[in-house]
């Protein structure tokens, strides 16, 4: 199983993006996903999760929209009205729904989630 995360790069305040996180070696509708941020010097934190349900972190709700298209094995991370908190490298996720962890483990732990991808570079500048 392999995720390739991109889309990132540098913006300005209320700036949009949307990264695409492209997932192959695997029966893409077995899976649920979710995009996770890392800054620097801080601890790898939850953004949002979609596996039937869609959940996002308070930070990002109303802004940040997550989605999936099944026909090019892809997931999205739409990003609108972008803030400098939002710096971080972006990580998207992804676990078996059929596995004992997914049905075990919260959706915004970071532990719940089997593969990674490499991480893309979201940078806002003020």
């Amino acid at each position: 199983v392999q995720l390739q995360a991109s889309g990132g790069g540098l913006v300005q305040v209320g700036d949009s993006l949307r990264l695409s996180c492209a997932a192959s070696g695997l029966t893409f509708s077995l899976y649920a996903f979710a995009w996770f941020r890392q800054a620097p010097g801080q601890e790898r934190e939850f953004v949002a999760a979609l596996s039937g349900i869609i959940y996002y972190a308070d930070s990002v709700k109303g802004r940040f929209t997550i989605s999936r298209d099944d026909a090019k094995n892809t997931v999205h991370l739409q990003m609108i009205s972008l803030k400098p908190e939002d710096t971080a490298v972006y990580y998207c996720a992804g676990v078996d729904r059929r596995s004992s962890v997914y049905r075990t483990t919260n959706y915004a732990f970071a532990r719940r989630y089997d593969y990674w991808g490499q991480g893309t570079q979201v940078t806002v500048s003020s």
